[in-house]
């Protein structure tokens, strides 16, 4: 009764088992007190059903696997609600999951499904080709059916994240970051011209080292470092190391994999820290 009324009574306000104990320590007290108000507070039907979860978010991270190549998995996403520059007010960011090797194409809101395909072939299909799986959030432009046949057509899985779980598209979403950042920067004076900065926001990113490849998205892919002003650095510093790696293509690409590997490890061990693993039987 004690318990009942210093826990579940409007006095008691259903707290927590440690302002519950202070509650009832200052008038009343029996042996393994803190003990028997620990077990009633945590066996509160109401308290299980009105508070919040506290534990670790459940379920363990589950990385997406790595590719072998280029171009063979890539994410997508929109950046919207940009003021109008020349006939676009939004942006269409690709990003290969294997190089990190990014486009950034000017849509024009609102678009369709058939818009996005047509600037999708126009952009990236004549370069590089039809990817084997596509990762993007769960947006209306991807789950149309139009989408969804176009890539059933084409062979390609089309990977939708599941919903409240931007992880599974957390490159892309950081890559929109860094670009809004980029324009932000360079036409935060002038709103309307940020479609001109575009190309040079592209070079930027794509000439800048990735922490998770330790070289930049530009080597992984063409197998050199770039010119900077006309600059050709393997040209002035033949280093044999460098001249090495820039002939083997292959020993390039295991490497690469390999640090893509260590990192998507690195990134799930720091995940997991915060996350624990459960598991229910089925039916309950």
């Amino acid at each position: 009764m004690v318990l009942q009324a210093f826990h579940a009574e409007p006095v008691g306000g259903h707290s927590g088992a440690p302002a519950t104990y202070q509650r009832i320590k200052r008038i009343f007290f029996w042996p393994q007190l803190k003990k028997d108000v620990w077990q009633f507070v945590q066996s509160c039907s109401t308290c299980l059903q009105a508070k919040p979860d506290r534990a670790k978010y459940p379920g363990l991270l589950q990385p997406l696997p790595v590719p072998s190549e280029s171009w063979e998995m890539v994410s997508m996403d929109f950046i919207e609600g940009l003021p109008t520059s020349g006939t676009a007010n939004a942006i269409l960011v690709v990003v290969d999951k294997y190089s990190r090797f990014a486009h950034f194409i000017p849509l024009r809101h609102p678009f369709t499904a058939a818009t996005v395909a047509k600037v999708f072939f126009e952009h990236i299909y004549h370069l590089y080709g039809l990817p084997k799986s596509i990762i993007s959030d769960r947006g209306r432009i991807f789950t149309s059916q139009f989408w969804l046949s176009l890539f059933k057509l084409a062979g390609t899985t089309l990977r939708l994240s599941s919903a409240y779980h931007p992880q599974t598209d957390g490159q892309t979403e950081r890559v929109n970051q860094v670009l809004e950042t980029f324009l932000r920067c360079f036409s935060h004076a002038c709103p309307s011209k940020w479609s001109s900065w575009l190309s040079l926001a592209a070079f930027w990113y794509n000439t800048s080292t990735h922490s998770a490849l330790g070289r930049t998205p530009f080597e992984v892919l063409y197998g050199h470092p770039p010119r900077h002003f006309g600059i050709d650095v393997a040209s002035l510093a033949p280093v044999p190391y460098l001249q090495t790696w820039l002939t083997d293509r292959e020993l390039m690409q295991s490497t690469i994999k390999q640090h893509l590997e260590r990192a998507q490890l690195r990134m799930k061990r720091q995940a997991d820290k915060g996350r624990s693993e459960r598991s229910f039987p089925v039916g309950a």
